[in-house]
């Protein structure tokens, strides 16, 4: 039992890793189609990103990796608490793209988002961007059509759902800690526990042992 929660646990941290890498790299790739006419510059075509459009996915896809690698390194309690919070960042990320595909893209956010910085890189046409890779468009343009790319916020929906997965088993199945983690307990905390051996059984070798060790009187493990 001990050894499939283990098991369980270490999936459920590695899972983690998995979500945050597919949802960073899908935030990369197109999520809407956009078509608009300026009256400058005539008809063009733009595409909005799923990280402009869902600006919280690479965030959540970093919180996600962090995740795993704490999934791995702490103790149990910390393993549920980063479950517990990677699981909501899940379900978060899933919101935005759940409600692309259903509702469509809103030519009106869709809008906003291509002219944002638009101004300050005097862009007045698509794919002139202000340096992070974006399209703009000019403020006067008007988008005649947004449509969605599906694969975009549907593979981030199976990457949120292996985000809330991977947090979901370190809530319910963290796993004990390993004993070789109890040479990290304090010193305080050591110490009481050969005091307390010492008044069970003060006549064990090991308990002796222990006591010198801890620099701890055998005969006054009170330290009067």
């Amino acid at each position: 039992m001990a050894q499939a929660d283990k098991t369980l646990a270490r999936a459920g941290a590695a899972l983690l890793g998995v979500a945050g890498a597919l949802i960073w790299a899908v935030a990369r790739t197109t999520w809407v189609d956009v078509e608009y006419v300026d009256d400058l510059s005539g008809a063009g075509t733009a595409a909005v990103r799923g990280a402009d459009w869902s600006t919280e996915a690479v965030a959540v896809a970093v919180l996600l990796i962090a995740g795993m690698a704490a999934g791995f390194a702490l103790r149990r309690v910390g393993r549920r608490v980063v479950g517990a919070i990677a699981a909501l960042a899940s379900a978060g990320v899933a919101v935005p793209a759940a409600q692309l595909l259903v509702r469509g893209a809103d030519t009106e956010r869709a809008h906003a988002i291509l002219t944002a910085g638009a101004e300050q890189s005097g862009a007045g046409t698509a794919g002139s961007g202000s340096g992070s890779g974006a399209d703009t468009i000019a403020q006067w343009a008007e988008i005649t059509s947004a449509t969605v790319v599906p694969l975009g916020p549907a593979l981030t929906l199976a990457g949120a759902a292996i985000g809330l997965v991977g947090g979901l088993l370190l809530v319910f199945r963290p796993a004990a800690d390993s004993p070789r983690q109890n040479k990290y307990e304090k010193e305080s905390v050591r110490r009481e526990k050969v005091r307390s051996d010492l008044e069970q059984d003060p006549q064990s070798g090991r308990v002796l042992w222990d006591a010198i060790s801890a620099d701890i009187d055998p005969t006054d493990p009170a330290g009067r």
